[in-house]
C-alpha cells in the first residue's frame, strides 16, 4: 500500500485497460471518520470502472488475471524522498485480498511498516 507524504502527496485515477485487478485504498487522514478503513473494487477491461484515490490515502492492487495493464493519472510528480507505504497484509487493516497463492512482492514492499507503526503525515 503506497503513498507520497506531503507536500508531494498525489491524487490518483486508476483504471485497468487489460485484464483485471482488485484495487484497494486505505484512508490515512487522521481526522477522517473513515481513518484506517479500506475500500476495494474490481477494475477490469470488461467493466471499464475507475477508482479515484484522493490525497491522504494509501493505494495498492492485486492482479487477478494472468496479466494486466493498469493506467494511473496523477496530479503530482513522483518524489522518491516522500515515497512511503504500509505492508499489504497488515492485520489491523484486515484487507480481504481473496488470495489463494502467496503474492510476489518487491524488495521495497517487503520492507514496509505496519499501520500501527505509521505516523500518518495527513
Amino acid at each position: 500500500m503506497h503513498f507520497q507524504a506531503p507536500p508531494f502527496e498525489q491524487t490518483k485515477l486508476v483504471r485497468c485497460v487489460s485484464g483485471n485487478i482488485l484495487d484497494v485504498a486505505v484512508d490515512l487522514r487522521k481526522n477522517s471518520k473513515t481513518y484506517g478503513k479500506s475500500f476495494s473494487i474490481e477494475l477490469s477491461s470488461e467493466n471499464n470502472k475507475q477508482l479515484f484515490v484522493p490525497k491522504g490515502f494509501a493505494h495498492g492492487f492485486q492482479v487477478l488475471s494472468e496479466t494486466a495493464i493498469v493506467n494511473y493519472k496523477v496530479d503530482n510528480f513522483y518524489n522518491p524522498k516522500s515515497d512511503s507505504g504500509i505492508i499489504w497484509n497488515d492485520k489491523d487493516l484486515s484487507i480481504d485480498w481473496n488470495l489463494d497463492l502467496k503474492p510476489i512482492l518487491s524488495d521495497k514492499d517487503l520492507k514496509l511498516i505496519s499501520f500501527k507503526e505509521l505516523k500518518s503525515p495527513f
